[in-house]
C-alpha cells in the first residue's frame, strides 16, 4: 500500500467528515467494504472466528473487531476519538443584529477561538425528522458550501486587538448567516437542504445537532509536502491510522479498533469512554468465544493492550520554549509516547517498552513528550479506558501544531510511521 495514496484517502476522509456521525459513517462505509459485518446492540450476537464486525453507538461511536482465527486469549486495542473541538449551534440558534440574521452557538471542548474569524463556514451535523407515515429517521446534513462567515472588527476600531484582549463567545462569536433575514428563514432552509440531499419531501423536522465548519478542504502543505493541514486533525488522523491498521492487519489475532465520541468534553456519556460501550461489546464478545464469566473476562482483559492514540504537541518554531528541553517531538519525527507522571497520560514502562519495540520491528522513529514541570497538560481517553476496564494501557499520538485551532498541521510522513507501528501491534503475537 503507497505512501501516497494513504495520504489521498485520508484527505478525502478529512473532507467527508465535519462532524462524529459523519466521521463514524465514513469509517463504517469502509469497514462493510472491506467486509465487516454491522451489528445490532438490541438484538442477539453469533459471533464466529476469524469474523470481522463492527458496532455504533449514537452514530458518533464505532467499536470494530477483528477477531482472532483460533481462540479468544487476548485483544490488541486501538483507541480513538471522533470529536474536536468547534462551534455547535444552540437549540433555537436563529437571531437578529443589525439586519442579519445569525447563528447563536455554543463552544463545544476547549475551543481555539482566535482562527474561526474570517473563514468560510459550511453547516454539519445530524437532523431527526418525522414521515408522513409518522416513522421518525435521523439524517446526516452537510451543506458545503460557505453559508456563514464570523466578521472580525477592524483594527481601527480596536487598537487593542493585537494585544490580548479576550473574546466573549456569546457576543462575538455569532456567524452572520443572512442579510434581512427573519427567524423562520432557518428552518425553511435546513427543510430545502435536506430535500437536495436526501430527497425527502414533507417531512417535520423535529431536532437537530449541527456545528460550523470550515470549507476549505484539507491539503498538502511544504515545499515538498511535508505537511498536511486540515480541521479535526485532533483526533480524526488517530481514528483514520487506527482503522488503516486494522484493515491490513494479517487477520491472525483480535484486534478491536474504538473510536469514541464526547472526549474533548469529558468523556461522560454512553457513547464515550467513561460510559459502557467498549465494555459492553468486549463482555458480549466474551461471553460468545472466550472463557465465560467474571474471570474469564478478567483475564482477557489483563492479557489485552490498548494503544490510545491521540495526537501530540509538536515542537513549534517560534515557540520552541513551550517544552521541555529534552521532549520536544518534531513534525515526521515520528509517533511519540505521551508521559505524565501524574496520569494524565495511562502510558507506564511496561507498556512504553511494548511500543518502543513494535516501532524497532517496523522500522519506524519513536519519540517521547512530557510537559515542561510548569505547565499542565491535557488527557485523552487513554487513562478513562484504563480506569473503567483495567486493561494496560499506553498514549501516544502524531505530534501537531495548533491543536484545538479551526485549521491544524501534522507532518504527513507520521502518518505511515504510525500506521506500520499499529499493523505491528495488530499482528503481534505475544504482547507480554
Amino acid at each position: 500500500m503507497s505512501r501516497e495514496a494513504r495520504l489521498d484517502r485520508l484527505l478525502q476522509f478529512l473532507h467527508c467528515s465535519p462532524t462524529p456521525w459523519h466521521a463514524v459513517s465514513a469509517m463504517a462505509q469502509r469497514l462493510e467494504a472491506a467486509g465487516f459485518r454491522c451489528l445490532d446492540e438490541s438484538r442477539p450476537w453469533e459471533l464466529a472466528p476469524g469474523e470481522r464486525c463492527y458496532v455504533t453507538r449514537n452514530d458518533s461511536s464505532i467499536v470494530a473487531l477483528q477477531l482472532p482465527r483460533e481462540r479468544l486469549d487476548a485483544l490488541r486495542m486501538i483507541g480513538a476519538h471522533t470529536d474536536s473541538p468547534g462551534l455547535r449551534l444552540k437549540p433555537s440558534p436563529a437571531q437578529s443584529s443589525a439586519g442579519w440574521l445569525q447563528l447563536g452557538v455554543e463552544l463545544y471542548g476547549g475551543v481555539l477561538l482566535a482562527p474561526w474569524f474570517d473563514r468560510d463556514l459550511g453547516l454539519a451535523g445530524r437532523v431527526h425528522v418525522r414521515h408522513l407515515d409518522g416513522r421518525l429517521e435521523g439524517l446526516l446534513l452537510k451543506v458545503d458550501q460557505p453559508v456563514a462567515i464570523i466578521p472580525s472588527l477592524a483594527i481601527h476600531l480596536d487598537r487593542d486587538v493585537n494585544n490580548g484582549r479576550a473574546i466573549n463567545a456569546q457576543t462575538q462569536m455569532a456567524p452572520v448567516f443572512l442579510q434581512g433575514g427573519e427567524k423562520p428563514d432557518l428552518q425553511r432552509l435546513l427543510q430545502e437542504w435536506l430535500t437536495a440531499q436526501h430527497g425527502l419531501r414533507d417531512v417535520e423536522l423535529l431536532d437537530f445537532e449541527l456545528a460550523l465548519f470550515d470549507v476549505q478542504p484539507p491539503s498538502r502543505v511544504g515545499v515538498q509536502g511535508e505537511l498536511i493541514a486540515s480541521a479535526r486533525l485532533d483526533n480524526l488522523l488517530s481514528c483514520f491510522i487506527g482503522l488503516e491498521a486494522l484493515l491490513e492487519c494479517d487477520g491472525s489475532q483480535g484486534v478491536v479498533l474504538v473510536a469514541n465520541d464526547h472526549e474533548e468534553v469529558g468523556s461522560a456519556s454512553a457513547c464515550g469512554a467513561q460510559g459502557p460501550f467498549l465494555g459492553d461489546v468486549l463482555r458480549r464478545v466474551n461471553a460468545r468465544l472466550g472463557e465465560p464469566g467474571d474471570e474469564g473476562f478478567i483475564r482477557l482483559i489483563q492479557a489485552s493492550r490498548m494503544i490510545s492514540c491521540d495526537n501530540a504537541h509538536g515542537l513549534h518554531p517560534n515557540f520552541t520554549d513551550k517544552h521541555d528541553a529534552a521532549h520536544g517531538p518534531r513534525l515526521n519525527g515520528g509517533p511519540v509516547i505521551k508521559v505524565n507522571a501524574n496520569q494524565r497520560y495511562a502510558t507506564n514502562s511496561a507498556t512504553a517498552a511494548l511500543f518502543r519495540d513494535l516501532c524497532r520491528e517496523a522500522g519506524v522513529p519513536v519519540q517521547t513528550f512530557v510537559s515542561r514541570a510548569d505547565m499542565g497538560c491535557g488527557s485523552t481517553i487513554g487513562p478513562i479506558t484504563a480506569t473503567e476496564l483495567g486493561v494496560p494501557t499506553l498514549d501516544v499520538g502524531v505530534p501537531q501544531w495548533g491543536m484545538h485551532s479551526i485549521r491544524e498541521t501534522a507532518g504527513s510522513h507520521d502518518v505511515e510511521h504510525l500506521t506500520q507501528a499499529l499493523i505491528a501491534f495488530a499482528n503481534r503475537p505475544e504482547l507480554a
